[in-house]
């Protein structure tokens, strides 16, 4: 299961400055004009987890896998981009392919840079994205509606995804998001909501980008955005673009003493990823041995056969059993004989819930 996380937010907000430095490349034009970015930049990043570099050192396998997660630079959106204006609905589509967004909102003032709406403003910011972003969720749910209420006649399913639709349709114009719509029939409803791909159904980081001053100790633009994403539920993190920057190229030594200079604890891709995990409900659990130590991502909750699925079909299809050691035993033991010796290796069957670090085997037979 891949993550996929789109960054999104007005031009000139440090956004492809996040994006090179999150990914270690300079994909991403950055430059102190409105829509320097014209085309989506993507690029894939691993996933920053201890337990799988000391699993790899321990079974020193031939091959070692980490998670992975994809990001997008979406470019800056404006008032009217639902309509068009700037660069318009094409990349508001790329929006709908991200399962996630992180919202960079500048929280720093710099009088070199300029900023479209002419001075730093937060929660301002914040809404100018979000109406177009509710704006074009309208549209694309009426042109839907529409042809629905064709196909309606006679059909009582899809009167009755028509009825519940016009009720979205109504909780969107009252100014509400999709996340926060609630459908009577949640069984009938949820084909119908997966193809709409509403904007505003998407989970949501919101990036405070801040000065290296900032970087630390919060400053009263970061706060207003913590707040709003407390009160919203939303996720929330604070990154300085232009320290991430510094990192690139770095070693791990290096990397560390910066990031202490400044007084933070751990680089933006790592805070990035972990709020991308927790709004998600995302975990891993890991497979270890000679041939290859990976991860594997999978949401919390899901029983063991699912879990076997993500490495393939046939391993769900025709599961049997599982063999589970969490992480810490796992490192405790010098292998595997000895934790099942000591019994902490379990058999579990298909009921079973994965756990966070569990290191499994399976067994299935087709």
């Amino acid at each position: 299961m891949a993550l996929s996380i789109g960054i999104a937010g007005l031009p000139n907000v440090g956004k492809s400055t996040l994006f090179n430095a999150l990914t270690k490349t300079q994909n991403a034009q950055a430059a102190n004009y409105p829509f320097c970015t014209i085309e989506p930049n993507k690029a894939t990043v691993l996933v920053p987890d201890a337990r799988v570099t000391m699993l790899s050192e321990k079974c020193k396998p031939r091959k070692t896998v980490y998670a992975n997660v994809d990001f997008i630079d979406i470019a800056g959106l404006v008032r009217g981009a639902s309509k068009g204006d700037g660069l318009g609905n094409r990349f508001l589509a790329t929006v709908r392919e991200c399962a996630a967004l992180v919202h960079v909102v500048r929280c720093f003032e710099d009088s070199n840079i300029t900023h479209v709406d002419g001075n730093v403003d937060p929660l301002r910011d914040v809404e100018t994205i979000e109406t177009e972003l509710l704006l074009a969720d309208l549209q694309s749910l009426e042109n839907r509606l529409e042809k629905l209420k064709k196909m309606s006649k006679g059909n009582k399913n899809a009167l009755a995804t028509t009825h519940c639709m016009q009720t979205l349709l109504e909780h969107l114009n009252a100014g509400k998001p999709a996340k926060t719509f609630v459908p009577q029939d949640k069984d009938l409803f949820l084909d119908v909501w997966n193809e709409l791909g509403l904007l505003t159904a998407k989970p949501v980081i919101y990036c405070a980008n801040v000065d290296e001053e900032a970087a630390a100790e919060e400053n009263a633009f970061a706060g207003q955005l913590r707040a709003l994403a407390l009160e919203r539920g939303a996720g929330f993190t604070r990154i300085c673009a232009k320290i991430e920057e510094e990192l690139q190229g770095l070693g791990d030594g290096e990397r560390d003493e910066l990031l202490q200079s400044y007084g933070i604890g751990e680089s933006g891709l790592a805070v990035t990823i972990r709020a991308g995990y927790s709004l998600l409900g995302l975990c891993s659990y890991f497979t270890a041995g000679p041939d290859e130590v990976r991860a594997w991502t999978i949401r919390s909750g899901w029983k063991a056969p699912r879990c076997a699925g993500v490495i393939h079909t046939d391993f769900e299809r025709g599961f049997i059993r599982a063999e589970v050691i969490s992480f810490e035993d796992y490192m405790r033991y010098p292998n595997e004989a000895a934790c099942r010796a000591a019994g902490v290796l379990r058999t579990e069957g298909r009921e079973y819930v994965v756990q966070d670090g569990d290191v499994l085997h399976f067994l299935f037979n087709v």
